[in-house]
């Protein structure tokens, strides 16, 4: 297994569909990019361990961990809290309009609810090194990923057990890491977030975070502030 930076460790080795087999549906085209802010206030110093898949180890690099200084996580654009539930406990994702997804893992103290609308701003948890589901932390942190749901599963489209739809419930994060990723995953690569537009490097756990306003680029995993 490739050895991952020690300040974050990487997810574990993807592991075998258990029960009910998915079939790998391709993600409909979202909308138009939407405006995101970054999942913490800005004016303070911030970590990043870099981009990388949602696993640390292969697939799509629609993965970026953030360690804000003052350790809390806010919604980056308005939308609908869904929070999937495993044996472990609970991690949070929220939908936005134009069928993006983001997720939040690892956080601890969550302090939102199913359903709960928010706005940009909203604190979601704290940072931490929560695994409800499975997976490994070294350092807390929010594992921030970025997806798209198909324009059907929108609307209630259950075709794929619920996957499609969001009910991730239940799943292992090496499912949602691996088999849910693979359909859904969005590259972070060339986004742009709360005027920070980041930039995948040819390595897991690397690329660059550039601030629009000043051009000034920092070489992730790596230190910045907002």
């Amino acid at each position: 297994m490739t050895k991952l930076p020690a300040r974050f460790a990487g997810l574990g080795a993807a592991v075998a569909l258990v029960g009910v087999a998915l079939s790998a549906p391709t993600a409909t085209a979202a909308g138009a990019f939407p405006a995101f802010g970054l999942p913490f206030d800005t004016g303070q110093s911030v970590y990043s361990a870099g981009i990388h898949s949602d696993n640390g180890n292969s697939g799509v690099k629609n993965a970026i961990d953030f360690s804000p200084g003052d350790k809390t996580v806010r919604a980056p654009l308005a939308g609908t809290v869904r929070i999937q539930h495993c044996s472990g406990g609970d991690w949070v994702t929220v939908d936005h309009d134009g069928g993006w997804r983001t997720g939040y893992y690892h956080m601890e103290n969550i302090s939102v609810t199913d359903g709960q609308k928010v706005v940009p701003g909203d604190a979601l948890g704290r940072t931490g090194n929560a695994l409800p589901c499975g997976g490994s932390s070294t350092g807390a942190h929010v594992h921030f990923t970025l997806w798209t749901l198909p324009t059907a599963a929108q609307g209630g489209d259950s075709r794929d057990f619920g996957v499609g739809a969001g009910n991730w419930n239940g799943k292992s994060y090496d499912e949602v890491s691996t088999t849910v990723a693979e359909a859904y995953g969005e590259a972070v690569d060339g986004k742009t977030f709360g005027g920070w537009r980041f930039t995948a490097g040819t390595d897991q756990y690397s690329g660059t975070a550039t601030e629009l306003s000043s051009r000034a680029t920092i070489g992730l995993p790596g230190r910045f502030r907002v």
